[in-house]
């Protein structure tokens, strides 16, 4: 169509969204499908959470509010930031937006020009690259496959940064894999950025709160703290608290970096919902101990999960160290034949099949820029988990050749 602009040439649909919507659509015509395709705790907000918005509501807080926050949660950003993560982030240093996904995008728009690069680890969250396109940029991936347990090594990241690069994207724990760097791994790459001082780092830590057994999350500008003036730290409060409808992200980064964001998000959506930026305050600020609880429910989600699918003919599925997913591969199944003669010949061919054979619904790997693999979001309970893996056991028997 004439009409649009050129630029949509160039971006293609969140595959994570269309897989929820599949299966929202498949249940409503009355077909039994287990959806494993969307990235959201199926826990609820906790109840002084919403009790705060109650009386924010209540207080009359129902006006427009600063473009980068109410000062309060600022606040409640800075002191995080400082508390958990060791960096001092000043309140003028952080900004709030409609999730942290609008904050990716305004840093984006505030800095790429044609022709700069962003290095984009593979496999990837799905809007990143968009994200990129959008604002005139060129991503330049690098995988970190099965071999690396998906984390990129300092030698692959050295070989893809050039002149043109102006942001490496980091994100750990990653989605889709759920793999997170260890202290020890994040200072090896740290390493090679400080080669690189015309490299910016923007990191995306929303899943900083979701590891397991004895692992510690850090961040890039904690690990090596000479990178902290070339340094967005974004975070949001949608996984460790489940506030995904809230729409609320953070970030703390250089003045000049947040100015120009803030300029950009005020021709654009203005100040996120005010409602919700009092509920976010009360996160950061409040109680945290149903934290640790429901790390414990994903913890065990993950076993069950891991377990069941490594015990599926022709998959192998490392346990991740984080977040809720889990990145199988599917590689042990292309070129075999469903029961109607269809081959498996890619892992879309795979996730299609299944979701046609068995009503399981998840996401094709190379959506994520990494394939022949799929990723499962285990953010449900163990007893559709459960179903859904022996129907997957069961789908993957049922393959001949």
């Amino acid at each position: 169509m004439a009409f649009l602009a050129a630029a949509l040439d160039r971006v293609k649909p969140s595959a994570t969204i269309a897989v929820s919507q599949k299966a929202r659509e498949l249940k409503a015509a009355g077909r039994d499908v287990i959806g494993l395709g969307a990235g959201e705790p199926d826990f609820d907000t906790p109840d002084n959470i919403k009790q705060a918005a109650v009386e924010a509501i209540e207080r009359g807080e129902t006006k427009y509010t600063p473009v980068s926050g109410i000062p309060q949660l600022r606040q409640a950003v800075s002191d995080k930031f400082k508390r958990e993560n060791n960096l001092n982030y000043k309140p003028e240093q952080t900004i709030v937006g409609t999730g942290a996904k609008q904050i990716l995008f305004n840093a984006f728009m505030a800095t790429l020009n044609p022709g700069d690069e962003v290095i984009i680890p593979a496999p990837y969250w799905v809007s990143y690259p968009e994200m990129v396109a959008i604002c005139g940029g060129t991503s330049v991936f690098v995988e970190a496959g099965i071999e690396t347990q998906f984390k990129l090594t300092p030698d692959a990241l050295e070989r893809a940064i050039t002149p043109k690069t102006k942001w490496f994207l980091f994100n750990s724990p990653s989605n889709p894999s759920g793999a997170a760097y260890t202290r020890a791994e994040l200072k090896a790459l740290t390493d090679v950025l400080m080669r690189h001082p015309h490299v910016w780092v923007m990191t995306d830590d929303m899943y900083e709160h979701l590891v397991y057994g004895d692992f510690t999350f850090t961040t890039p500008a904690e690990v090596e703290p000479n990178l902290y003036d070339r340094t967005l730290t974004i975070n949001g409060v949608s996984k460790a608290y489940a506030m995904t409808g809230w729409r609320i992200g953070y970030a703390g980064g250089p003045v000049q970096l947040i100015k120009a964001m803030d300029m950009i998000q005020g021709q654009q959506t203005s100040g996120a919902c005010s409602i919700a930026q009092w509920a976010a305050v009360e996160a950061l600020n409040g109680p945290q101990d149903f934290i640790g609880t429901n790390r414990a429910v994903f913890e065990g989600r993950r076993d069950l999960v891991v377990s069941m699918l490594n015990q599926a003919n022709g998959i192998e599925c490392p346990s991740p160290e984080g977040a809720f997913y889990v990145y199988p591969s599917c590689q042990g199944l292309i070129g075999k034949k469903t029961g109607a003669g269809k081959v498996i010949a890619s892992d879309e061919d795979f996730v299609t099949e299944l979701l046609e054979a068995e009503g399981v619904a998840v996401v094709h790997g190379s959506a994520f820029g990494l394939g022949p693999n799929f990723r499962i979001s285990y953010a449900t309970s163990e007893a559709l988990l459960e179903e859904a893996c022996s129907r997957i056991q069961r789908f993957c028997s049922s393959l001949d050749g």
